[in-house]
């Protein structure tokens, strides 16, 4: 049974290009791509050129995309994250306008939109999550009016996915699906995106809202809330280290499961291969077939490109 011709018919897990979400940075301030120097080879793309992005990749196989913004302007209230003429809101009218077919997916978050960077309204050095609620369910609905299949509320925030729920069926957007980052984890391995998405967080940590790394049935718990808000796609962010949480959600809700092979994975897999010490392609498939025997059904990957030339 171990013969090469035979493995083909046996395989029990199978990576194809459809479980791949390719993630976009689009920056409203630059000309010109500009390659990210913790994330060797990713690139922060200027709005005139997402939709020959976007193409390249759709001609790779890669049909699904989520969107994180650079703003010209933050101030201390995410006016930018909401503003009908913003650079996510943009950049869906460029996709849009060029590739009907592609699934445009959306973070909705305040980091990368407040001076501050954190993920919600703050006020005297506290992030309060209920007057924070309001500002999610305007972002996205201005997404959905720009053209979104998918918004994605990344904050963490108790009572996100309803209130984002409600603000869409309100506004005439019943079908517009959320993706809710469900279990997200207050991570070391997002230091390269926050330089990225220039999303760096001016004081103290994310920890009061995003989830301790010690703890397993608390995800379970954090799911099942926005499932009952009415959340389509449960997230569990990062990926590789809580491949048992993938699992269990997986096994307890059996819903559709995300996962974000995050930037420090990434970065971690480009330095090694730089090194010689690894093969990046080989490596990277590996990674991301373990994320899909786990049991997610989608895959947020920064080698989402690469791996979909070689499936």
């Amino acid at each position: 049974m171990r013969k090469t011709k035979l493995r083909p018919l046996l395989k029990e897990s199978a990576l194809s290009k459809d479980d791949l979400i390719m993630p976009v940075f689009v920056d409203e301030n630059i000309s010109s791509k500009q390659e990210i120097p913790s994330m060797p080879g990713y690139f922060r793309i200027p709005l005139s050129q997402i939709s020959d992005e976007i193409g390249k990749a759709m001609e790779a196989g890669i049909r699904a995309f989520i969107f994180f913004g650079i703003p010209s302007s933050k101030d201390e209230i995410a006016t930018s994250a909401f503003d009908d003429d913003g650079v996510i809101q943009k950049a869906l009218r460029n996709a849009r306008k060029e590739h009907g077919d592609a699934v445009l997916i959306t973070d909705v978050c305040l980091c990368e939109y407040t001076t501050h960077g954190h993920c919600g309204i703050v006020r005297d050095g506290e992030i309060l999550n209920d007057a924070t609620l309001p500002v999610l369910g305007k972002i996205a609905v201005s997404h959905a009016k720009a053209g979104a299949d998918i918004v994605a509320p990344s904050g963490m925030m108790d009572g996100m996915v309803k209130a984002i729920r409600n603000a869409l069926d309100e506004n005439g957007f019943e079908n517009i699906a959320i993706m809710s980052y469900s279990a997200k984890y207050a991570s070391a391995f997002y230091g390269p995106f926050r330089e990225a998405a220039d999303s760096g967080f001016k004081f103290g940590d994310r920890k009061g809202y995003q989830m301790d790394i010690h703890n397993s049935d608390e995800a379970l718990r954090e799911v099942e809330l926005d499932l009952k808000e009415g959340a389509d796609i449960v997230m569990v962010k990062p990926a590789l280290s809580y491949l048992d949480i993938i699992r269990r959600v997986k096994e307890r809700f059996n819903v559709p499961v995300a996962a974000y092979n995050v930037s420090g994975e990434y970065s971690m897999v480009k330095a090694a291969a730089r090194m010689g010490w690894l093969d990046e392609i080989d490596i990277a498939y590996e990674i991301l077939v373990s994320i899909k025997r786990a049991g997610a059904d989608l895959i947020i990957t920064y080698h989402a490109k690469d791996i979909a030339e070689v499936l």
